[in-house]
């Protein structure tokens, strides 16, 4: 039996639609969907993952550019001195502070420590509230 809404075709018996059950949100809104702190953290983990990825080609060329020559360095310097460049690094700095410690909280659960809900959560806001403020130390710093 088919339940299609084009007309009848040969072998096929039609439910009228009056009997289908349509539970499917009509305009689902994204914005207002509230996602637990476990979950944010682990589609940040996945994001971190793929800036670092992306990012590799650029920190191999530096460190080409500024093996190469002194000039090279002090070409280097000069680039790393733009406040968006700072910003920048900044960026990555984060990228690789939460993604090394979202790591550590995923080996943890994969070993069945923290697996709890209100361990998760709690490992979770850890995670967030130690890689922005190592984020934020290294910037204080380096700036």
């Amino acid at each position: 039996m088919c339940h299609l809404p084009w007309p009848k075709l040969p072998g096929c018996k039609l439910k009228p639609d009056s009997t289908i059950k349509r539970k499917r949100p009509k305009n689902l809104n994204l914005a207002k969907v509230r996602l637990p702190i476990p979950a944010l953290v682990s589609i940040l983990h996945r994001l971190s993952g793929v800036i670092l990825f992306l990012i590799i080609p650029v920190f191999l060329w530096a460190l080409q550019q500024s093996l190469a020559s002194a000039q090279g360095f002090q070409e280097l310097l000069a680039i790393a001195a733009h406040p968006l460049a700072k910003l920048v690094l900044l960026g990555c700095t984060w990228a690789f502070l939460h993604h090394f410690f979202a790591g550590v909280r995923h080996l943890a659960m994969d070993a069945r420590w923290g697996v709890e809900l209100k361990q998760a959560r709690l490992s979770s806001k850890l995670v967030l509230v130690v890689s922005l403020l190592l984020t934020a130390v290294t910037g204080v710093l380096l700036w």
